[in-house]
């Protein structure tokens, strides 16, 4: 750098020791906020993080820094390539996704997954957003951020990889709707998504991300594009609670854009439970249900759905403070196997996942498996495998603790079936009557506590 001498800038060279002291303090200054600041990365082992500002508009600079603990407030397994995106992925259109929040934080980063693609994916710009209002994509007035990654307003994410964004200061709110913006101009392949979203987002042609007015999002999609996660920096959260599962916890058949699968009215119960000043876990809880999935083999309603014991570390322990997992699966590994006899093998299944959560000091909870006569896979044998493993999940061999979702939900005068208004129709998959009821058979206490210590 060319050494510039008091007299270029205007300082009379008599005066040397003020100069110096400036100098000084400039240095003294600088190297305190250096100090004080982290490193913008994914921050995931951290346990407290300074929230960076973001130079967006000024009601981030009036934002005060916070700390806390970075916990998931939001989440999505990836599942598959989404058809028909295989040539245009999603080129030179702005994706608009809509997300409802657990609990709240101080600042926000998301994760973005090209899992499924096969070419590189050019994010060009991204934004984060509160929604103005529920299920619609106008952003709520001065809560508009760029995102950046590693400090650039652009990020290249390899074909089957993903990318944390920088930390950005922006108050979200609990139990709310957020927007997540992302801009493509060139093809990736197939777009990584997350069908049977029972949520609403959006599509506009070009770079719009910034749009607040919500006018140009004329699309509409019943998936979630490129987009597994919403961590928040959260002083109301002492970790996260990870519901992992198939289309039972997905909520498939749960009312479009009301948020009432059981993963959400369990978010509503801690949230109750904390707002009364009850003895209660205080955890931010995503949900990591895909609709099909089994314990033990891949594939289900959509290609590439990977197993449950393949996706636990991805989906589960790769979520940001994890200290439960609620494990509903298996019903699936009986209604899709050839024969649909295996107890043993889902139960051993299952036993991989919960010493999976152990090592990393992750508590499992377990759910028995639900009735299922009346759908059209039922048969005689394969209820005699539910109940067999039932019988050992009771066993108390298996989970660390165990909600009885059979007991539940099933028909007191007929216990192979769901009683009726728990039924969404098809004997299988629950109402909005039944999530809820799901979702109340965990006792909170459950969730309280810490793995057994491994020897």
């Amino acid at each position: 750098m060319t050494e510039r001498h008091p007299e270029d800038a205007g300082v009379s060279p008599t005066r040397p020791n003020a100069l110096l002291a400036a100098l000084l303090a400039v240095v003294v200054i600088l190297s305190a906020v250096i100090y004080m600041g982290v490193e913008a990365g994914d921050g995931r082992d951290e346990d407290t993080l300074a929230a960076p500002l973001s130079p967006y508009d000024s009601a981030a600079a009036a934002a005060p820094a916070s700390t806390g603990i970075w916990v998931g407030t939001w989440a999505a397994a990836p599942v598959s390539g989404e058809p028909g995106t295989e040539a245009a992925g999603m080129a030179g259109r702005t994706v608009r996704n809509v997300v409802h929040t657990s609990v709240g934080g101080t600042s926000a980063r998301v994760t973005l997954s090209n899992l499924y693609g096969t070419r590189p994916l050019n994010v060009t710009a991204a934004t984060l957003a509160v929604a103005a209002d529920d299920d619609a994509p106008a952003a709520a007035e001065g809560t508009l951020r760029r995102l950046t990654f590693g400090g650039l307003p652009t990020v290249v994410v390899p074909a089957g990889g993903h990318t944390v964004s920088d930390a950005v200061a922006l108050v979200v709110p609990r139990d709310a709707d957020m927007l997540v913006s992302t801009y493509t101009p060139t093809s990736s392949g197939p777009v990584t998504h997350h069908p049977y979203a029972r949520s609403t987002s959006y599509v506009a042609a070009g770079e719009r991300t910034e749009d607040v007015t919500g006018d140009a999002y004329t699309g509409e999609s019943g998936s979630w594009r490129y987009l597994t996660a919403l961590d928040v920096l959260s002083g109301e959260a002492d970790g996260t609670v990870v519901a992992f599962g198939d289309s039972l916890t997905d909520g498939i058949t749960s009312t479009m854009d009301a948020d009432r699968r059981w993963p959400d009215v369990l978010s509503d119960r801690l949230r109750d439970a904390a707002s009364d000043g009850r003895d209660a876990p205080r955890y931010g809880v995503v949900n990591a249900g895909i609709s099909g999935n089994r314990v033990l083999a891949d594939g289900g309603r959509a290609a590439g759905n990977a197993a449950g014991v393949k996706r636990f570390a991805r989906d589960v322990l790769g979520r940001p403070h994890v200290k439960v997992v609620v494990i509903d699966l298996g019903v699936n590994d009986i209604l899709r196997h050839p024969s649909g006899n295996d107890a043993d093998a889902i139960v051993a299944g299952l036993r991989t996942l919960v010493s999976s959560a152990h090592a990393h000091g992750v508590k499992a909870v377990g759910a028995t498996l639900m009735p299922f006569r009346g759908h059209p896979s039922h048969s005689d044998a394969r209820e005699r495998v539910r109940q067999r493993v039932n019988a050992e999940l009771r066993s108390g061999t298996v989970f660390d603790e165990l909600v009885d979702l059979d007991e539940a939900l099933r028909d007191p005068y007929d216990p192979r079936s769901l009683r009726a208004e728990y039924d969404s129709g098809d004997g299988l998959h629950p109402s909005d009557a039944g999530y809820r009821r799901m979702a109340q058979a965990v006792e909170l206490e459950q969730l309280e506590g810490a793995a057994p210590a491994r020897l």
